[in-house]
């Protein structure tokens, strides 16, 4: 070949070569995302946002696979297992038992969590600073408050002696909540009427049961069924004129008294960055569990009206929002 055949063939590939590049198709991001319906959609809506806001758009950069189990763990495994066996990039799970319950019946997928319960007492994680293995994730620290929220429900509701709270008796992040509001509960002199239910169709009956006077007030413990179930525990509290404290602020939007905890929106969209750098090839054993902090304190005047109830106005300039 002479020289100028030479630089003629050369400068064919260097023009060609940028016009390859742009018609190679980006990498497209498959993430699955399991949670338990609910108001654990706005961890989904959270993620989307922080994903978009590190350039991941979706439908673009990346596909969210969304499994909605309803209140059911044994959905939550098969959804795992099917998200694995379709090779997704890495598993989202929203709340403790659901990222237990992925945990166990996967085998190498890689997991970010949003946790409400420690992850490590509850066996998601070695250490904060060093999770190892293939979870990393944000700890919301919720189980942590529910003596704090049963503290609060009853200086809203002085008169409260009986206090109901429904949760899933094989649930470990639920049993050291419901610890947690014993152990309050001797301590502000009220009794805690526990209900244990198996299934969202269990949590429905003994809410239909529940007789006049026999709780004064309803607390949220630390389990995702019966979250996910958050509206019908609100409506029903609303006909039977029930107080009831739960622990994402969006809940009181919808007719709760009140909340304390955190949002599930900010919780999904700080999740967002893990999942960005676990995609991008970093390890999640090695990326430190992130915690959030900064409780909200939310009050429904609109509902405390509807009760008959007065609140106190020291407890309503120590919220951090209230809805008039």
């Amino acid at each position: 070949m002479d020289r100028r055949a030479f630089l003629g063939t050369l400068a064919g590939s260097l023009l060609a070569a940028p016009l390859a590049a742009e018609a190679q198709p980006a990498r497209v991001y498959r993430v699955g995302v399991i949670l338990q319906g609910g108001p654990y959609f706005q961890a989904v809506d959270g993620l989307r946002a922080g994903l978009r806001d590190l350039g991941l758009e979706e439908g673009k950069q990346i596909i969210l696979l969304v499994r909605d189990a309803k209140g059911d763990l044994k959905a939550v495994e098969a959804a795992a297992r099917e998200l694995e066996q379709d090779r997704v990039d890495l598993i989202y799970a929203v709340t403790t038992s659901v990222t237990l319950a992925t945990k166990r019946v996967t085998k190498s997928v890689p997991i970010v969590f949003y946790a409400g319960a420690d992850p490590v007492a509850q066996g998601l994680v070695q250490s904060y600073r060093k999770p190892g293995g293939r979870l990393t994730g944000i700890h919301g620290q919720l189980t942590d408050v529910t003596a704090k929220r049963l503290e609060l429900l009853k200086e809203m509701v002085p008169k409260a002696r009986r206090v109901g709270a429904f949760y899933t008796p094989d649930n470990p992040a639920a049993e050291q909540s419901v610890q947690f509001a014993r152990d309050a509960a001797r301590q502000l002199r009220v009794e805690l009427v526990e209900r244990r239910v198996a299934s969202v169709e269990g949590l429905r009956a003994s809410l239909r049961e529940l007789r006049p006077r026999e709780v004064d007030a309803l607390l949220y413990v630390s389990d995702a069924m019966v979250g996910s179930q958050a509206a019908l525990i609100i409506e029903t509290a609303r006909e039977k004129r029930l107080p009831t404290i739960f622990q994402d602020p969006a809940n009181v939007d919808h007719g709760a008294l009140a909340s304390y905890g955190f949002s599930y929106r900010t919780a999904g969209r700080l999740s967002a960055k893990l999942v960005q750098r676990v995609l991008l090839g970093a390890n999640p054993g090695d990326m430190p569990i992130e915690q959030l902090d900064t409780l909200h304190f939310a009050i429904n005047l609109k509902t405390a009206k509807a009760l008959g109830l007065t609140i106190p106005p020291a407890l309503l300039q120590r919220a951090d929002q209230v809805i008039e």
